[in-house]
């Protein structure tokens, strides 16, 4: 497989094209290894590998920051931050890890003491990881941490069109010292190797990060076998903003939900809802500010908006702006490769206002640096045009009426709310969505109950009488 760098549109490396019979013998070394000594290594012997693990990724964090501009097209300065956060996600699960010992049984309180319980938390198995090219490196971190700090083995399979970081992170888990067989990684086409990965006999749980439509058939391969799965699937996301918002700090928060990444974001606010008392002034301010944007190559320092990751990803963008000028949508500004840009995957920060309702660019994702605008008068309205989607990953709100803000918040269906920002995440809290934005969650403490089973144990004490069949009276 040729790696394209989007930014020049030439070749920069090739890959092999891993095939089923590939995937077969990964997922055959990750049962050894599960079976073998892994499933019963300590928390702390997990942690101190995840530490080890995270600290190859700093050590190596120039050339894997270089490696995701020239994979991805993203600016450096979002491919460091990146890189960065990786680290901090396997940092966060070897402390979980380490915690891992004393939390893994956990007693239970009954009403007949003549019987004591726990229940007891247990790698679930064999985890295939499917992961997107948005975020080459941290997608595969959010996966292959909390399958390792679980006690579980795993294949990873990142996107075809990004999968440099992913090998080096297979580099850095050898130098680190983890087990043969318990990270197995397979680059290769969806529709093979991912295809074969969903449908694998061997595999006990499957994790996956994409489209809804692949999201679908990866549902379906897995209830062939009643597989463990979680979904971190697409969003359309909501951004209200009220007319007490400061319009600088509103416009800032826009711009970050929906420009960063080239918009490449499955959690970006790409519908913003804008109050009637400050639309006009926010949109001329936006409109400006999304003109000055620096574009070009994610390598110049000065950029803060790349290509987007591929020509199929670029025409697809190009076909969405198209149909929003059919719908009748205003384009304000933006919708065109940049006039003094020659080659690359490029699109302007683009911003459309007054969409219809029912067009394809208010309703389904488009996965680029495309905002559209809708304007509302009162809260009710406000929360009418925000909840009425397929999707429900995240939304924001922006007002300094603190109360308003928790209300609004409370009323969004959305796995994900943000209160004046929009796009932070840490990895101590949970991301994944409502509605067909998923199943599951990831990061946090529920990130690691993704790749454990959860075992009741119950005993039945000594100095006691069972006699339900005998003489003995029974108990009552």
């Amino acid at each position: 497989m040729d790696v394209i760098d989007p930014a020049k549109e030439e070749c920069i490396d090739h890959l092999s094209a891993g095939t089923a019979e590939d995937v077969d013998l990964a997922v055959d070394c990750a049962r050894r290894a599960f079976e073998g000594e892994w499933r019963t290594s300590s928390g702390a012997e997990r942690a101190n590998l995840l530490h080890a693990i995270a600290k190859g990724i700093l050590r190596r964090r120039d050339e894997l920051a270089r490696l995701e501009v020239i994979d991805n097209g993203k600016p450096l300065a979002e491919a460091l931050w990146d890189i960065d956060d990786a680290a901090g996600c396997f940092t966060f699960y070897a402390d979980l890890a380490q915690e891992f010992d004393a939390a893994q049984d956990e007693t239970i309180a009954l009403p007949d003491e003549r019987f004591e319980s726990s229940v007891r938390r247990e790698p679930v198995g064999v985890a295939a990881q499917i992961i997107p090219w948005n975020y080459p490196l941290l997608m595969a971190a959010w996966k292959v941490a909390p399958a390792i700090a679980a006690g579980c083995t795993m294949v990873l399979k990142p996107s075809e069109l990004t999968s440099l970081t992913s090998l080096k992170l297979a580099e850095i888990a050898v130098d680190a010292g983890l087990p043969a067989g318990v990270l197995n990684l397979v680059t290769g086409l969806g529709a093979v190797a991912g295809e074969r990965l969903a449908h694998h006999p061997g595999v006990d749980k499957i994790a996956f990060t994409g489209s809804v439509p692949t999201g679908t058939k990866i549902f379906m391969a897995a209830a062939q076998d009643i597989k463990n799965v979680s979904l971190e699937l697409g969003g359309k996301s909501p951004f209200i903003v009220f007319d007490d918002a400061d319009i600088e700090a509103a416009v800032e928060w826009i711009m970050l939900g929906i420009f960063w990444n080239q918009g490449q974001v499955c959690s970006a606010t790409s519908r913003l809802i804008v109050q009637e008392g400050i639309a006009d002034r926010l949109l001329k301010r936006l409109v400006e500010r999304a003109r000055s944007i620096p574009i070009g190559s994610g390598l110049d320092p000065s950029t803060k908006l790349g290509p987007l990751v591929s020509r199929g990803q670029y025409e697809r963008v190009r076909q969405f702006v198209a149909q929003g000028v059919e719908s009748g949508a205003r384009l304000l500004t933006g919708g065109k490769r940049p006039v003094d840009v020659a080659r690359g995957y490029f699109i302007e920060p683009t911003i459309f206002t007054d969409v219809p309702l029912n067009s394809t660019i208010w309703r389904d994702e488009i996965f680029g640096p495309v905002l559209v605008v809708q304007k509302f008068s009162d809260e009710q309205q406000a929360l009418r045009l925000a909840n009425d989607s397929r999707f429900g990953l995240a939304a924001a709100v922006m007002s300094e009426d603190e109360t308003r803000c928790q209300r609004v918040a409370r009323a969004f269906r959305a796995g994900i709310v943000w209160i004046n920002c929009s796009q932070p995440t840490f990895s101590q809290a949970p991301w994944g969505g409502y509605k067909q934005s998923g199943i599951g969650r990831e990061l946090g403490r529920w990130g690691l109950g993704n790749y454990l089973e959860v075992k009741q144990v119950t005993r039945f004490k000594r100095g006691h009488t069972w006699d339900w069949y005998g003489d003995k009276a029974h108990p009552s």
